[in-house]
């Protein structure tokens, strides 16, 4: 009898989870931030506890400016794109993240299989925003030591594909 309990309170927290989600990509949870900003899509890493909005970026003085709250995407191949976000606001909990992790983005499920950190001054933006061979995401947030406000020495870099 305990273990039919036990069976039928795991069913029922997994409906709720599932129709939470549900709810969350229909409706989404908006922060104040992205009334600022046109939302191309959602952003849902369950397991790091990640939900966020995401915004298109584009290049202004060879740069990106990551938006404060949410997630900011950048796309030069067709098949890659690039996901940042500050690692206080958005990407808090990217660190969580784990090797065969589902990330959702827009209607298409992602599989994390690789993780890694990097010296910022080793971060080559070509080879990130090259066209890879499969849809892949590239989720980048600062790591390390603080260099100010908004900035650290190194990056933490996940790549998920489909």
């Amino acid at each position: 009898m305990e273990i039919k309990k036990r069976l039928d309170f795991r069913i029922v927290m997994a409906s709720l989870y599932i129709f939470a989600f549900l709810v969350y990509l229909l409706v989404g949870f908006m922060p104040a931030e992205a009334a600022n900003y046109e939302i191309s899509g959602k952003l849902l890493i369950p397991n790091a506890k990640i939900y966020s909005d995401v915004t298109t970026l584009s290049l202004e003085n060879n740069e990106l400016k990551t938006p404060d709250t949410i997630v900011g995407s950048f796309s030069r191949a067709e098949n890659k794109t690039l996901l940042i976000g500050h690692s206080s606001t958005a990407f808090l909990n990217l660190h969580l993240a784990k090797i065969g992790d589902r990330v959702y983005y827009n209607k298409s499920i992602y599989y994390i299989h690789n993780k890694y950190t990097l010296d910022k001054a080793k971060v080559d933006m070509g080879d990130i925003l090259r066209r890879a061979e499969k849809d892949t995401l590239i989720l980048m947030t600062c790591a390390g030591e603080s260099i100010g406000e908004t900035d650290a020495t190194k990056r933490l870099i996940i790549e998920a594909s489909i």
